[in-house]
């Protein structure tokens, strides 16, 4: 095997890593997104999540990791679409948003 072969062979392997580590990853967002939905008592549309982003980053421990961002939809009576997200530091869940759907919080201001 010549150089080439070897970093050919290396390449088609960290694409494969990645396809399987994005696949894996995918199936934990769809999973934060329909406990999200279940407790919040609204339907998950789609029973899918769309990519929005991906960019390297560090966790809690300072180790480097893959940011990845995603969306999804759920309604409130099923004549009504709100969009949701849901953002994994490696295979970790660490945000979903399922606020779309409520009226924003009240500002009070005294004009006195």
């Amino acid at each position: 095997m010549n150089l080439a072969e070897i970093v050919a062979l290396l390449a088609l392997g960290g694409v494969a890593w990645f396809w399987l580590d994005s696949l894996k990853a995918r199936e934990a967002g769809v999973l934060a997104a329909r406990r999200a939905c279940a407790r919040e008592g609204v339907q998950f549309l789609d029973e899918t999540v769309v990519g929005h982003g991906l960019r390297p980053a560090r966790d809690e421990r300072g180790h480097m990791v893959l940011r990845r961002a995603y969306e999804f939809e759920y309604s409130l009576t099923g004549n009504d679409r709100y969009h949701g997200s849901v953002v994994l530091e490696g295979r970790e869940v660490t945000l979903v948003d399922v606020s779309a759907h409520r009226p924003p919080a009240a500002v009070v201001v005294d004009l006195r």
